[in-house]
């Protein structure tokens, strides 16, 4: 029994002996990423980011306080909750096919970061590349923190990266197959961003060695936002009739990472009057000195509407109106026209007369081709065209004109009468005599 007491006294003497000389060793630093934001969101295959971390010491006493012994012999050891990082660096993480999203800093990362006190906290970035042939997907990088002085663990911390290889696309809305050499078409399309993230800078032009002239040559949008679309128009001048291929170029921006697609679309020009007038009613002769009356269609072929549009006849006849006002005409609007057109003004023979339509679309003003028609002036009765002022005129002069020519008819018959009475009187007196 005494035995055992004493082997209990030696056993608790020895452990409060190595209790005094070797304190307890602090527990592992509170060191932890809080926040990390990756730009742009989603990686095209080529594409470069950026990383930025938020890494924090998150404990919150400065020192941590050990007291070891007992009431007359103790030992009190103070210690520093501040950590030194010794290295960061980002781990690649590898498809199928050993490509990879990796950081340019390679695994040498950054060194000496110096103490962290606890609560303080600071960022770093690191350029992550998706190299140009890596598979679309989720990819894990893993972020290493090295703690200064070997007694800690690295720290271990995944980044989510996803690669898409969704674009921005541009869709034909509206682009006819065949258009009309004569005037101006719009065509229409459209703009989608079909990735998870905003794109910026997306801009739309005319290849430089397209044979069709455009207006505009080029069309910014600026942002889109993810999923978004939006519509724009081209105005298309014809220069020549045959097939032709529209070749667009657009661009954008994913981050700070420019990318170009190209687009060919065929198209013929074709000679088809989409504003133009057509004759509806033409005399093909015209008698000297009187009036005939052509009639006329204007449709508008276009997929818009135009204003202002005007026919105007050319001709050295006289022609009422001398021009026709339609205004402003929807799409597939179709106004009728008649004009009248007098020959007194022209020789017997073949004449032509043409007529052509004017009009604007947006801020553009067109004239369309003309089109033409011959008629013959042959002899015959009528009445010349004159002004309503000349009307009058013309009037008064026939009464006048009529008046004189009784008179001198007249005049005469009364002096013969005149004469004769005297005569017959100056024969009866004689007789009488």
């Amino acid at each position: 029994m005494k035995n055992k007491n004493l082997i209990g006294l030696i056993t608790v003497s020895v452990l409060m002996t190595i209790t005094v000389l070797n304190p307890t060793i602090a527990a592992e630093p509170s060191i932890m990423v809080t926040n990390y934001e990756i730009f742009p969101p989603e990686f095209m295959p080529g594409d470069r980011g950026i990383l930025t971390l938020t890494i924090q010491n998150t404990e919150t006493q400065a020192t941590t306080t050990e007291h070891y012994g007992d009431a007359t012999d103790s030992i009190t050891i103070v210690e520093n909750n501040g950590v030194v990082i010794n290295k960061i660096w980002v781990n690649p993480d590898y498809d199928d096919n050993g490509n990879k999203i990796k950081s340019t800093a390679g695994y040498n990362g950054y060194e000496d970061f110096g103490n962290i006190a606890p609560g303080a906290s600071f960022q770093v970035s690191f350029e992550l590349i998706a190299e140009e042939n890596i598979t679309e997907g989720y990819y894990f990088p893993d972020l290493r923190i090295d703690l200064k002085g070997g007694q800690y663990e690295d720290i271990t911390f995944p980044i989510e990266v996803r690669v898409s290889n969704e674009t921005v696309d541009l869709i034909s809305t509206n682009v006819p197959s065949k258009i009309s050499i004569g005037g101006s078409t719009d065509i229409s399309l459209s703009v989608v961003n079909k990735r998870k993230n905003n794109i910026d800078s997306i801009t739309i032009s005319s290849d430089e060695n397209n044979d069709l002239d455009f207006n505009s040559k080029s069309i910014f949008i600026g942002s889109l936002e993810a999923g978004k679309s939006e519509d724009i128009i081209f105005s298309i001048n014809p220069g020549e009739m045959g097939k032709k291929i529209l070749s667009l170029n657009l661009s954008y921006k994913n981050g700070d990472n420019q990318h170009y697609k190209n687009y060919d679309i065929p198209i013929e020009i074709i000679e088809v009057l989409d504003v133009a007038p057509i004759f509806t009613d033409m005399p093909s002769t015209i008698k000297k000195g009187k009036s005939a009356r052509i009639g006329l269609e204007v449709y508008n072929a276009k997929t818009e509407s135009i204003t202002g549009v005007i026919i105007t006849p050319i001709t050295n006849a006289t022609v009422i109106p001398s021009q026709y006002f339609i205004g402003a005409m929807d799409p597939d609007d179709v106004f009728s026209a008649s004009f009248d057109i007098y020959s007194d003004m022209l020789d017997y023979g073949n004449h032509t007369i043409k007529f052509e339509v004017s009009f604007k679309q947006g801020n553009e003003y067109y004239e369309t081709p003309s089109i033409s028609h011959s008629f013959k002036v042959v002899s015959g009765e009528g009445t010349s065209y004159q002004s309503s002022n000349n009307d009058i005129s013309e009037s008064s002069n026939e009464f006048g004109g009529d008046i004189f020519n009784i008179c001198i008819i007249i005049i005469p018959i009364i002096i013969v009468i005149i004469i004769a009475y005297i005569l017959l009187r100056w024969r009866k007196g004689r007789k009488m005599q």
